[in-house]
């Protein structure tokens, strides 16, 4: 098993594309701004180069840690102490076996939804309780980051 560095940093800039489409102002972004106490004026004169630097940065420590709830086969090298040379045969017998079984977008896409749902809409809805956000402000920040798990977990679990 190796990190394949490549299917992660596509996997962060998918996140660019989806924040595009979902705060247009067509979709959510106008609610958005509303919800977040944003105005067009308050979004001049940020330094859009570092905001989305950071932010394909900080989905590239995301997409590194959905590897390892996507990918099974993670688990497995986890368990003989993550160094396959030092492993029983047992183990190389296995991944002979199951190395790329559960390896398709469709199985990462779920994983990527229950990730979603179960580990960044609760970090947004506590967030949000604390800033005083409204729940529509965390059912539009959270079902980004669902979407986006969803399509990271699937492009990273099918990247064989």
């Amino acid at each position: 098993m190796e990190i394949n560095f490549l299917a992660l940093l596509v996997a962060a800039l998918s996140t660019l594309l989806v924040g595009y489409v979902w705060y247009h102002p067509k979709i959510f972004g106008t609610i958005w701004m509303k919800e977040a106490g944003l105005t067009e004026q308050s979004m001049k004169g940020s330094n859009m180069a570092a905001i989305f630097g950071f932010a394909v940065f900080y989905a590239f420590l995301i997409a590194i840690i959905l590897q390892f709830l996507t990918i099974h086969q993670w688990g497995a090298l986890s368990m003989v102490g993550g160094d396959a040379t030092k492993a029983l045969p047992s183990y190389a017998a296995f991944m002979t076996d199951y190395g790329t079984a559960f390896r398709t977008f469709k199985h990462g896409a779920f994983h990527g939804f229950l990730s979603g749902l179960f580990l960044a809409l609760p970090i947004i809805g506590t967030n949000a309780l604390f800033e005083r956000r409204s729940f529509k402000y965390t059912l539009i920040a959270g079902g980004f980051w669902i979407v986006c798990f969803i399509i990271m977990g699937g492009i990273i679990c099918a990247w064989v």
